[in-house]
């Protein structure tokens, strides 16, 4: 196994220009947003005067959180990155719908399916508003997307549509992951490349009740009866769950023992503009065959 950090991009129309103070301060085309980031444990670079001037600062109050806009924050908008157009819409719970840090994941999952050929099966398990989708899809994949949100499906597809990927062989599935992965078990479908991004708690549209503690190594095992006979591997995310990379690595181990290949894993960061500062944005842990 091998440890690395994957570093995203930053100078195009995202950008982050500083963090600092358990919070960050993003460019996202012509708009500047203030968000809550817990790992930015250090002083912040830029004097507050420029951190006063974001379109939409981001605020805890209690367990809740509300933005705090200019009039110029637009309600969505486009954005170009990492070779897509994605729909960014700042949301209730912070988020924008845009994971930058996973841009090095999307490079892995093109190069990994360019590698073995158009028609390769993609298997994109909690899949949010679809960038490993996008990436898989324009690499010539058939991708099967699945969330329990009809909300991030329906952002996926826009995403899709404004990336030109509209017509692309991409199966949407509003579903609980795991009762959608017993169901493929039986239907006897197979996947090439299976993706995932599990949260750390959650519930399926039927309120079926998602613990990462007590379901991911059930969800490994159910992956790993997806596999076809010579896959090209997985890659599987971690986030706020307080788990080291090595934690999801070793639950790679089984396969490429089993089918050859080589697991890496590691931090997911993006680069600040002022500080030259990594931020840790998460974890990550991927194997591959070819």
């Amino acid at each position: 196994m091998n440890r690395v950090t994957l570093e995203a991009s930053s100078g195009g129309e995202y950008e982050l220009l500083d963090c600092g103070g358990e919070e960050k301060l993003e460019k996202y085309s012509d708009v500047v947003l203030s968000r809550p980031d817990p790992q930015s444990l250090w002083a912040k670079v830029l004097p507050e005067a420029e951190w006063s001037k974001a379109d939409g600062r981001f605020v805890r109050e209690g367990r809740e959180g509300k933005w705090i806009t200019s009039p110029s924050l637009p309600k969505e908008w486009p954005m170009k990155f990492g070779g897509f157009t994605f729909i960014i819409r700042p949301t209730s719970f912070k988020h924008t719908g845009l994971f930058p840090e996973q841009e090095p994941n999307w490079a892995w999952i093109k190069e990994s399916v360019s590698k073995a050929g158009k028609g390769s099966k993609v298997l994109n398990l909690f899949a949010y508003t679809g960038a490993a989708t996008l990436a898989a899809a324009a690499a010539g994949a058939e991708v099967t997307h699945v969330d329990a949100s009809k909300t991030a499906v329906a952002w996926a597809k826009e995403n899709a549509l404004v990336s030109g990927l509209s017509e692309a062989p991409i199966r949407w599935i509003t579903e609980d992951v795991l009762v959608f992965v017993q169901r493929e078990i039986k239907r006897g479908n197979k996947y090439d490349l299976i993706l995932m991004d599990p949260p750390a708690f959650g519930h399926g549209p039927k309120d079926q009740l998602w613990k990462i503690e007590e379901h991911l190594l059930e969800l490994f095992k159910l992956c790993g009866d997806l596999l076809t006979e010579k896959p090209i591997g997985m890659l599987v995310n971690g986030y706020a769950a307080g788990y080291s990379p090595l934690a999801l690595a070793y639950n790679l181990e089984p396969f490429a023992k089993q089918y050859g290949g080589g697991v890496e894993y590691g931090d997911l960061t993006i680069p600040t503009k002022a500080g030259d500062r990594l931020l840790p944005a998460g974890i990550f842990a991927r194997w591959k065959t070819v």
